[in-house]
C-alpha cells in the first residue's frame, strides 16, 4: 500500500457519537488514513472508540492507525500503530514490529531526531514522522523540526515521511514540496466549518503535487 495523503488525527473527545460524526465527515472527504488518539479516555472507552473507528474506516476504505498502543491495534484488528518515544512494548521498536506482524503498519515519531529515525528504520518502521513542524495548539510545548529534515530523512532512509504539528491548508504545500508523504492533521481539519471539504482540499494538494512533478518518489 502506498503511504501517501492526509492522516486525520482524532480529538480527545469522550462522546463517541460526536467523534464518529466528525471522523465520518473527514473520511467522506477522501482521507486515506485515520489515527485514533485519545489521551484522556479510560481503557474501556478507548477500546470502544477504536472499534467504532475501525468500523467506519472499513466502510470507507480508509486505514486505521492506533496511537501509542500496539496491543489495542492487534486486539481490534486495526491496520497499524503509531508509537512515540515511550510507547513501544518494553521500550523496543523491534518488539513492536514483531507484535504487529509484517502486514500491519508501524509508524514512529522521530520528533527532530535523525538518530531516532535511523533506529526506527532499522527496526522495520513503515513510515517516519517528524515534528512539530509549526507551532501547535494540540502540543504547544513540542520540539520543532526544521523543514529540511523531511527531505534529508527521505534521502537517508528511503521510507515514507510524515509531518505533524501546526499543519494548515496554507502551509501544507511547502511540506509536500519538502518531501512529506503524509500530513497528520488535527485542529485544521476537525475545527473546519466543513470537514469534508477541508479533507478534500488536503487531498487535492497531493494530487496537484503529483501532476506538477513536485512529488518526490521514495528512492
Amino acid at each position: 500500500m502506498k503511504l501517501r495523503g492526509l492522516c486525520a488525527v482524532t480529538l480527545d473527545d469522550p462522546l463517541l457519537p460526536r467523534l464518529s460524526a466528525l471522523v465520518k465527515a473527514a473520511l467522506d472527504g477522501g482521507t486515506p488514513f485515520l489515527q485514533y488518539r485519545n489521551k484522556m479516555a479510560s481503557r474501556p472507552l478507548r477500546r470502544a472508540q477504536a472499534a467504532e473507528m475501525l468500523r467506519i474506516c472499513r466502510a470507507s476504505g480508509a486505514k486505521l492507525i492506533i496511537n501509542d498502543d500496539v496491543w489495542l491495534a492487534v486486539e481490534i484488528g486495526a491496520d497499524g500503530a503509531h508509537l512515540g518515544r515511550d510507547d513501544a512494548p518494553g521500550g523496543s521498536l523491534a518488539a513492536a514490529r514483531d507484535a504487529l506482524g509484517p502486514k500491519r503498519i508501524l509508524g514512529v515519531s522521530c520528533y527532530n531526531e535523525l538518530a531516532r529515525a535511523e533506529e526506527a528504520a532499522a527496526a522495520g518502521a513503515d513510515y517516519l514522522a517528524f515534528g512539530s513542524m509549526f507551532s501547535s495548539r494540540t502540543k504547544p510545548a513540542a520540539v520543532r523540526a526544521p523543514l529540511e529534515m523531511l527531505s534529508e530523512a527521505r534521502r537517508r532512509f528511503g521510507l515514507p515521511i510524515a509531518a505533524i504539528g501546526g499543519i494548515t491548508l496554507e502551509n501544507a504545500p511547502q511540506l509536500i514540496a519538502a518531501g512529506a508523504d503524509i500530513l497528520a492533521v488535527v485542529s485544521d481539519l476537525f475545527d473546519a466549518m466543513d470537514i469534508k471539504a477541508r479533507a478534500e482540499a488536503y487531498q487535492e494538494l497531493f494530487n496537484q503535487a503529483a501532476q506538477s512533478g513536485r512529488e518526490q518518489p521514495v528512492s
